[in-house]
């Protein structure tokens, strides 16, 4: 494809190269290796070779170091350092910037406007250049974000949901009485009754059935906000003189107690009587009225920020591109054609357009990044990172083709293009050989993962990697055989008529069952909102299927306590084996004693961590070997029983392809070890925390732990794109494992860009034709002959030229 800017020949002499001596990053041996500045460097490499080590673990560590070496010791503290890397030397390092895959925080008032900074820009256009009511004042460009107390709805306080206590929130059984409990979101006990006698003191009938009641007096009995105070005389015997008894009505109560309330537990109760949804009074904007009433282009500033991109870029290109703009005035209702306008939509459009090459066009800017993907949230900031126009720097970025269908890969190219052509260094960590065939230089790193890696095989031009026997990398460089497979036949069909989901309006779908089916399609398409919204709920309504399965990239656990060995339930058998020692027997010692969550065995210093957080004041603070266990995460005396004279210690700090040959007389162990080796895990430790691991690794770990288990057939296995992370070699060997699910009599359903992976499917099922409102249709379905053949299709180009190779 055409590159926009003329890019430098291999052959071309290189100004400058970054030189790494002694790298020992992780499973790095002493690595030594030259990469040049200034051109596209793509890092390769079986998972788990070193090839991150190298680039993020090595490069961009030391050049983050150097640069907070230069920052005041007090202001350091306030920046989160990484640990200093293990090497001895690197030079002619420039300035870097990481652009790694990570999901958004938490947070819903984090969105793709306020990640990109487009909303800051559209907060100004509004300001300066909307069109106001008559007589309205101008508002300043805080007014329009829902997350300051200027621009915050007062009810919702900028969330757009709201909490409202309605008379069916309220009131359960409209049939009984208030003295028998009508309202139910009165509080219990005596409060509750006290309240019931001043209602009857103000005059209410309390002993009427709560329908027959008027709508005057229901609604003052359930939203008031008066509180009234009377005179009650009691008719009980233990309380024999008057009280002044006040009233509250049941939503007053409702969100007292939710805003004032110290108990959880009371807060907790009192939300079965509230109704949450969007806030009337913003209507879900989180904005105030006033903000709502300026508009531009007729619309206000929530639903601009609803648009898609592609939409919103139509509604700023006429200002944009107008000549004839106007001085802007301080008095006019409307600065829609001012030079002010103009300016601000012109750049606003230059940044949009940018997202939307990057085949991000179905976003609109108020959309939370919690629900981002890795790849979308990557693409975002090298959008950002594209118009900072930053001279110099190394940007290391973690597989910037995550997620992306080969379509979106062009595009990301040309961008990368435009950092390089910028006077920028682009360092890639990618398994896409797309990408990695436009490369200007190529890092590959292996043979193996693990202990098998860490060696620099080559560096140097793309086409000199053939010449490299050990590589994994390099054949899959080269031109390869057509695919030649007969797929399977379907053992039955699930049908999915009128499925009406996000952008999945009326979609008719027939499903086939017992056979691998790959669902394909741009980003966007609404794939994933088939697969994970619509199918788990569905599929088990049909006979032929027993259960199903959802295999997602979620992490396995938060803390260091969860690994591969305890959920893959290996270190059940493990410990057992321990326990059944002569010298466990003499102490006394069960299974419980070998876990490093249990009080007893573990080490109480770092509680089975194994390490514990130091705090270095002016240095970066780390995390170190507990002093005490020296990071084994036993006591000594636990570390004094040994199986086959290794410690439990030992066993949790093995491969799992050393340990596949030590734990071979426990059948359970070696059932799981198996399994991990089979989707490509050997080079992980078994006692590896859940932190340390990657989406992928999470995914292919919960795809194991379900391969050794006991299989009838009959399961619904889905799968959300499992190749993310995998050198093509893995992705092999994941395939062979889906499609041995397939032969045990399962249904595989997979959501995937990687078109090895679909070129292996017996069905295809493709979305398209593009992203967001554009998207949700069935573009073509069938075997992955006939959708190669499929006119219309974004994915046929690509799975035909996989079939041919």
């Amino acid at each position: 494809m055409p590159a926009p800017h003329a890019r430098p020949t291999p052959s071309t002499a290189i100004d400058g190269m970054i030189r790494v001596r002694g790298a020992r990053e992780n499973n790095l041996r002493s690595v030594d290796v030259d990469v040049p500045r200034d051109r596209i460097v793509a890092f390769t490499g079986i998972s788990g070779s070193g090839k991150s080590s190298l680039a993020f673990g090595t490069i961009f560590a030391e050049a983050q170091r150097r640069f907070l070496e230069s920052v005041a010791p007090y202001a350091r503290r306030l920046i989160a350092q990484g640990s200093t890397p293990h090497v001895e030397s690197i030079t002619g390092l420039p300035p870097a910037v990481a652009l790694q895959q990570r999901r958004g925080a938490p947070s819903s008032r984090s969105t793709v406007g306020t990640l990109t900074t487009l909303s800051n820009s559209t907060r100004m256009l509004y300001s300066r250049a909307g069109t106001y009511p008559p007589g309205a004042e101008r508002l300043e460009s805080d007014s329009f974000s829902p997350n300051t107390v200027a621009g915050a709805c007062p009810r919702c306080h900028g969330l757009g949901t709201a909490h409202e206590v309605t008379e069916a929130s309220a009131v359960h059984d409209p049939s009984l009485s208030i003295r028998d409990g009508a309202i139910t979101a009165w509080p219990g006990a005596w409060q509750g009754k006290n309240l019931r006698d001043v209602t009857a003191v103000l005059g209410y009938d309390i002993d009427r059935p709560w329908r027959e009641l008027s709508r005057e007096d229901r609604d003052w009995l359930l939203f008031t906000e008066e509180q009234p105070v009377v005179e009650v005389h009691p008719q009980r015997d233990r309380i024999a003189k008057p009280y002044k008894g006040r009233f509250w009505s049941a939503r007053q109560f409702v969100l007292h107690t939710l805003a004032d309330s110290q108990s959880e537990t009371q807060r907790k109760k009192v939300l079965q009587f509230v109704e949450s949804g969007p806030c009337t009074l913003c209507g879900g904007t989180g904005l105030t009225q006033a903000a709502l009433a300026v508009t531009f282009g007729g619309k206000t500033i929530a639903e601009l920020h609803a648009l898609p991109l592609t939409a919103l870029a139509e509604v700023l290109r006429p200002v944009a591109e107008l000549t004839d703009a106007a001085p802007a005035t301080s008095r006019a209702s409307s600065g829609e054609r001012t030079e002010v306008a103009v300016a601000i939509a012109k750049d606003l459009l230059t940044r949009v357009e940018v997202l939307t090459g990057l085949g991000l066009g179905y976003l609109g800017l108020d959309r939370a990044t919690p629900t981002l993907s890795p790849g979308e949230m990557q693409r975002l900031r090298i959008a950002t990172q594209l118009r900072s126009g930053l001279f110099g720097v190394v940007y290391v970025l973690d597989e910037p083709s995550a997620g992306l269908h080969p379509a979106d890969v062009e595009p990301l190219v040309e961008v990368l293009d435009g950092l390089r052509a910028g006077g920028n260094s682009v360092f890639v960590v990618e398994h896409d050989m797309s990408i990695v065939r436009q490369a200007d230089w190529i890092v590959d790193v292996g043979p193996g993962a693990g202990a098998s890696g860490g060696t620099v095989l080559y560096s140097g031009p793309v086409p000199g990697l053939a010449s490299v026997e050990e590589s994994v990398t390099r054949r899959y460089l080269q031109p390869r055989p057509p695919v030649d497979r007969q797929p399977r036949t379907a053992s039955g069909t699930l049908e999915l008529r009128d499925v009406t989901r996000h952008n999945l309006r009326g979609l008719d779908i027939d499903l086939p069952l017992g056979v691998l089916t790959a669902i394909t399609g741009v980003s966007g398409s609404g794939k994933s909102s088939l697969v994970g919204g619509v199918l788990p709920s569905v599929a088990l309504e049909h006979p032929g299927i027993d259960r199903v399965v959802e295999v997602d990239q979620k992490a396995i656990g938060r803390t260091p306590r969860s690994n591969l060995a305890t959920y893959t339930g290996l270190f059940d058998a493990v410990r057992a084996a321990f326990a059944g020692t002569d010298e466990a027997k003499a102490r006394g010692w069960t299974a419980g004693r070998f876990s490093f969550n249990v009080v007893g065995g573990r080490c109480e210093v770092c509680q089975g961590e194994g390490s514990v957080s130091v705090e270095l004041l002016f240095l970066p603070g780390s995390w170190a070997p507990c002093p005490e266990c020296h990071g084994s995460r036993y006591t000594a005396e636990t570390l004094e029983v040994r199986w086959h004279d290794a410690t439990i210690a030992d066993v949790l700090g093995m491969t799992v392809e050393d340990a596949a040959s030590f734990l071979a007389s426990l059948p359970v162990a070696s059932r799981a070890l198996e399994t991990l080796r089979q989707v490509g895990l050997g080079y992980l430790r078994l006692g590896q925390p859940a932190p340390e691991l990657s989406g992928g690794e999470a995914q292919r770990i919960k795809l194991a732990t379900e391969l050794q288990r006991a299989r009838s057939g009959h399961t619904l296995y889905l799968l959300d794109e499992p190749t993310t992370g995998l050198h093509p070699a893995d992705v092999e060997l994941l395939t062979t494992q889906l499609l041995r699910l397939v032969d045990a009599g399962n249904t595989v359903v997979v959501v995937e860009h990687a078109m090895n992976v679909v070129a292996a499917a017996d069905h295809v099922i493709d979305m398209g034709p593009s992203g967001g409102d554009e998207g949700g249709r069935v573009v073509a379905a069938g075997t992955p002959a006939e959708v190669a053949a499929a006119a219309g299709s974004r994915t046929a180009p690509y799975l035909r030229a996989e079939l041919g190779r």
